[in-house]
């Protein structure tokens, strides 16, 4: 998926990028709300851009992603 417009390479630097500022191994996943945060957008605004259904199951399926650090 793509919805940045952006080159693979591109987002697997910023991808870099995120773990370097929360301290993660190379092996370690980043999160939706670290992410979000990374970037000063919020969950609901990243899952609707990742999931565009009228009803998201990302809030359905994944809550512990949607509550604040």
């Amino acid at each position: 998926m793509n919805f940045t417009g952006r080159s693979r390479s591109y987002a697997y630097n910023n991808l870099k990028q995120v773990k370097e500022h929360y301290g993660k191994a190379k092996h370690q996943l980043v999160t939706i709300q670290e992410f979000a945060e990374f970037h000063g957008i919020s969950v609901e605004e990243l899952s609707l851009a990742l999931v565009p259904r009228k009803s998201n199951p990302i809030k359905k399926t994944i809550p512990f992603l949607m509550k604040s650090v």
